[in-house]
């Protein structure tokens, strides 16, 4: 029976206590491109936990003998490994992990000059946050959503950053042509030059939406080709969906009204808006009426105000709605259902 690849096996692998049954699995489940993002997290994790104990200087290991063992353990070959810039994201984050587990109990993140910790910012329900990173580039995050990233970038290596929930990002173009890379959970990387576009992780749906600017992205599973965007496009996936991502013309506004403390609708079903104030607000909202899951709503509502949103809800859409503390109770104006 094949031994299920999790966290705590992840880590034993990486600090050099798993089983050689345990080593043989991960290294195996490393090789598959569609467990980078559940890799790169449990990586990002070990590293912190690391970061957070007394720094020990192990004795120098001898790098080239343990990549030389990497090479033979994943098959990699020689000459890939060598040119990083040229190997798929997946196949770095894999060599990686599986370096880690090569050194034993990670010490190889334990040198003398330590890196600084990774930054984070996150935003509660409701809230937005700016962020000016390192490079000048600055972030909006939305509601209930994170973002991990360094807090020094070398000129020589990618801008990169770590998403999840929503931001929406105005990136500063480098006289080097610096790459800036966004990485989710959605199974895919957004990498741009310089441009203004906003990534969304919610549920089971990832999406960008690129406002202006050039910006490719880069599908974790190499079935599926990248996509290089173009302002006032769309790319959309979802976890369950098998066929290819979504890839269309949009407007722009309703994905990145949010910033500015508006909700843009634009040919929304009221299921779509619900699903929306729940992430961001952390708003239940309960549709009375089954029928008005289905209904399809045009217009502006503010968001800086909750009582004054449902208000501008009654008036445009002719709805009863009705607020119980965090919780929004809708139904048709002349139904007869009562707001419990």
């Amino acid at each position: 029976m094949p031994i299920p690849i999790t966290e705590d096996v992840f880590t034993r692998y990486t600090n050099g206590t798993a089983t050689p049954a345990e080593a043989a699995a991960v290294r195996s489940w490393l090789a598959q491109p569609a467990h980078q993002a559940q890799a790169q997290q449990w990586m990002h994790q070990h590293w912190e936990r690391l970061a957070a104990t007394p720094a020990q200087v192990p004795e120098e290991p001898d790098y080239e003998a343990l990549l030389d063992n990497l090479h033979q353990r994943l098959d990699f070959g020689k000459q890939r490994y060598l040119t990083p810039p040229a190997a798929p994201a997946w196949r770095r984050w894999a060599a990686a992990a599986a370096l880690a587990g090569a050194v034993g109990g990670g010490a190889w993140l334990l040198q003398t000059q330590r890196p600084p910790a990774p930054l984070e910012a996150a935003t509660n329900y409701g809230q937005t946050q700016v962020l000016n990173l390192p490079d000048g580039s600055q972030v909006t995050l939305n509601g209930h959503s994170k973002l991990r990233y360094a807090a020094n970038w070398a000129k020589d290596k990618p801008r990169e950053v770590w998403l999840d929930g929503e931001g929406y990002f105005s990136v500063q173009h480098q006289p080097n042509n610096q790459h800036f890379i966004v990485h989710t959970q959605a199974g895919f990387s957004v990498e741009v030059l310089g441009t203004k576009f906003t990534v969304n992780r919610r549920r089971d749906l990832g999406r960008v939406v690129l406002l202006s600017g050039k910006v490719r992205v880069h599908f974790y599973d190499a079935q599926h080709p990248d996509i290089i965007m173009q302002p006032g496009e769309l790319v959309e996936t979802h976890d369950a969906q098998t066929t290819a991502p979504v890839h269309k013309a949009v407007r722009t506004a309703p994905y990145a009204a949010w910033k500015d403390a508006k909700l843009v609708l634009d040919e929304t079903t009221i299921a779509e808006m619900a699903a929306r104030l729940q992430d961001t607000y952390g708003i239940q909202v309960v549709v009375k009426t089954p029928e008005l899951n289905e209904r399809k709503m045009t217009g502006t509502l503010p968001v800086g105000d909750l009582d004054v949103m449902l208000l501008a809800l009654q008036e445009a859409f002719h709805l009863k709605a009705v607020r119980q503390g965090n919780r929004i109770i809708l139904s048709d104006q002349h139904s007869s259902h009562p707001h419990q």
